[in-house]
Parts: structure tokens; sequence; C-alpha cells
């Protein structure tokens, strides 16, 4: 035996007894629903007897309740199409996983071998600043070298000027001599 209920309304200020086994708040609005929807009837057009009210009511609550149901029908539609995709739809997201899964191993590979790259830079950088405060050494060095064979070059060419006087000097003394010899040569044999 099923549980019925028996529920006490009112609909255009008469008396009903509704039984079923809805709720009673549920039967109470829907009870209300329809006295609203006559007395907005009535408000429109006082000319209206309650069973014509309660007809016109009765219309457009039908109306409303089919246009619900095509709207229902509609959304049904519109949802079947993602549903008889999904299979479709969550292989074509599992094969994005994997590729995103791909990527993000590229991604971490190529991380590496920019660490790679960046410490080979790094341990670059530093030969070539140690090249550069070789170098720079060197080229003191170097410079320090150029500034002694110059003064050396001086001292050579200062030497050559002297030896060229001497040389001079001896050049007039040997002439000197070899005519004061000839001078006494000449004398001996006179």
């Amino acid at each position: 035996m099923t549980n019925k209920k028996k529920i006490n309304v009112t609909i255009d200020g008469r008396n009903f007894t509704v039984v079923g086994d809805s709720s009673e708040e549920y039967v109470k609005t829907l009870a209300e629903y329809v006295d609203k929807k006559i007395k907005e009837m009535t408000s429109k057009n006082d000319k209206l007897s309650s069973s014509m009210a309660a007809t016109l009511a009765c219309l457009n609550i039908t109306d409303e309740l089919y246009r619900l149901y095509e709207e229902l029908e509609s959304l049904k539609n519109k949802a079947k199409d993602p549903m008889e995709n999904y299979d479709s739809i969550m292989n074509q997201l599992n094969n994005e996983k994997s590729r995103n899964q791909e990527l993000m191993e590229k991604l971490n590979s190529y991380k590496d071998e920019i660490l790679d790259a960046k410490r080979q830079n790094e341990h670059l950088f530093k030969e070539i600043e140690t090249h550069k405060k070789a170098l720079e050494v060197k080229e003191k060095e170097l410079e320090e070298s150029q500034k002694l064979i110059k003064k050396l070059q001086d001292k050579v060419f200062q030497y050559q000027m002297e030896l060229l006087e001497v040389k001079k000097e001896l050049e007039e003394v040997i002439k000197t001599y070899d005519e004061e010899k000839n001078l006494f040569s000449k004398e001996e044999v006179n």
C-alpha cells in the first residue's frame, strides 16, 4: 500500500483536497502558482467567470509548460553532441596530455642544456679574463722592452757617433803620424 497524503489547498477562493505522494510544501507551492495565474486573468478582465479565468490560466500554464519542454529538448540535443563526442574528446585530451608531457621533458632537457651552456660560458669568460690579464702583463713587458730597446739603440747610436769621432781622430792622428814619419824619413835621407 502506498503512503498517500491528503493536503488541503485554496485556489481562487475555493478549498481543494489534493491526494498524492508529493510533499505538502511542493503541493502548496503548485496551488499558490495556479491561484496567482487565475488572479492575473481576473485582474486583466473582471468580466471573466471563475471557470473562464481558470481555463485561461490553465492555457497560459500549459503554454509555459510547452515552451519549457521545447527548451529542455533543445538543451538535451545540445548536450547530446558533447556526450556523444566524449570518448573522442577524452582521447584528444589524453593525446594532448602526452604531448604536453613530451614538451615538458624537452623543456627540461633544454633547461639542462642552457645551464650547461651557461656554465661553459662562465668558464670561458673566466679564461678570457685570465688571458686578458696575461695579455696586459705581456703588453706592459713589451712596452718596457721597447723602451729598453730604444734606450739601447740610442746608446748604440751615441757610441757609434763617438766611435766615428774617435775614428776620425785616430785617422787624423795616423795621418799626422804618417806625415811626421815621412818628415823624419825625409830628414834622415837628407
